[in-house]
């Protein structure tokens, strides 16, 4: 069994039968002199959900949202600051639920190195970028699992300097990885 929301363990799933909020992340992926890193950022401390944790920027699809790549772009925009204009999109992966209740499409989108990050501190306590080399190295990769709700679920980690990536963020790195292989 792999890490990751498809893969859940049955008595997990069961859980998931009321309908899932659509919703969107951005994978940045930053070209800077030939190197490609990947834009992560940790969520605030006093958030409700997933508090600390690292993830992509992103949230629930609203009224306004045209389609789950405007709900992206949006939000990173809202939490990070990054413009609409300055990211090209590369792909999609498909979307993945989440024990907070949502169905999270992955839009894949690359950005060049002059990034001026706005943090919106209410949402984002810290932005860092992680080489592309280093999350695509399987050697990297921690396997475990975590118990949620009294049920055994596989996990992925990626300990990258002090930052520890798990949970929904990491089965999107490994997800992405398995597109581009």
């Amino acid at each position: 069994m792999r890490a990751g929301g498809r893969d859940w363990p049955r008595g997990l799933l069961e859980n998931l039968t009321l309908p899932l909020r659509p919703s969107a992340v951005l994978i940045p992926i930053v070209e800077k002199r030939g190197d490609l890193t990947m834009l992560l950022t940790q969520r605030a401390e006093d958030l409700t959900h997933h508090a600390g944790q690292i993830s992509f920027p992103g949230g629930g699809m609203e009224p306004g949202d045209l389609s789950l790549t405007d709900t992206a772009l949006r939000e990173a925009e809202e939490e990070i600051g990054i413009r609409k204009s300055e990211v090209e999109i590369a792909g999609y992966l498909a979307p993945m639920p989440t024990i907070s209740g949502y169905a999270v499409t992955p839009v894949v989108g690359l950005l060049n190195g002059d990034l001026r990050l706005q943090l919106d501190k209410r949402e984002v306590a810290a932005a860092f970028e992680v080489p592309l080399e280093f999350l695509l190295d399987p050697a990297n990769q921690e396997h475990g699992s975590r118990s949620i709700n009294g049920i055994d679920v596989p996990i992925i980690t990626y300990q990258f300097q002090s930052w520890r990536i798990w949970g929904a963020t990491a089965a999107m790195i490994v997800e992405l990885h398995s597109k581009l292989i």
